[in-house]
C-alpha cells in the first residue's frame, strides 16, 4: 500500500470514529485511527466530560485501546481529523487538524516503545486536505520511556 493509500485509509477511519465523538461542550469532534504492524486499525473518538479536565482526546482513546489489547508497541502510523460539529453532530471543516501537545506526548510513548518515528496524517473533517508529518517533527526532543531507561 502506498503512503497516499495509507493516509486515505487512516483519514477515512478517523472520520468514521469522529461520528461517535461525545463533545457536547466544545462541539468539536475528533476522530483518530492507528495503523498497526499487521495492517489492522484501532480507532478512537474524543469523549468530553462535564468536569472538563477529565475529557479524553481521540488519539488518547485509540492509544489506550491499543494498549489494553497489548499492542502499544505495534503502532506504525496515525490518522487524525477534527472539526466543529454541525447541528446533526457531524464534524465539519476543510482545514487539517493535528494532535494537541498532550496527544503528541501520548503518541510518543507508543513510538518510543515500538522503536519507530510514527507517521502522522492530519486530515480535514471534509474534503481531501491531508498534511503528513513524522512525530519527531511535531514533538522534537521528546521526553519518553528511553529517558527513563525503558524501551
Amino acid at each position: 500500500m502506498t503512503e497516499t493509500e495509507t493516509a486515505t485509509r487512516l483519514i477515512a477511519a478517523a472520520r468514521e470514529a469522529a461520528a461517535h465523538a461525545h463533545a457536547p461542550y466544545s462541539r468539536f469532534a475528533v476522530g483518530a485511527a492507528l495503523l498497526m504492524v499487521d495492517g489492522s486499525l484501532v480507532t478512537g473518538a474524543n469523549v468530553e466530560n462535564a468536569s472538563y479536565g477529565l475529557s479524553l482526546c481521540a488519539e488518547t482513546v485509540a492509544i489506550a485501546t491499543a494498549s489494553a489489547a497489548g499492542r502499544l508497541r505495534d503502532v506504525v502510523a496515525v490518522g487524525v481529523i477534527g472539526g466543529a460539529m454541525d447541528p446533526a453532530g457531524r464534524a465539519t471543516g476543510v482545514t487539517p487538524v493535528s494532535p494537541c501537545g498532550r496527544c503528541r506526548q501520548v503518541l510518543n510513548e507508543a513510538a518510543q516503545l515500538g522503536g519507530r518515528d510514527l507517521v502522522v496524517h492530519c486530515g480535514a473533517a471534509e474534503g481531501d486536505a491531508i498534511a503528513t508529518y513524522r512525530l519527531s517533527e511535531l514533538l522534537p526532543q521528546a521526553f519518553g520511556p528511553a529517558d527513563l531507561g525503558i524501551g
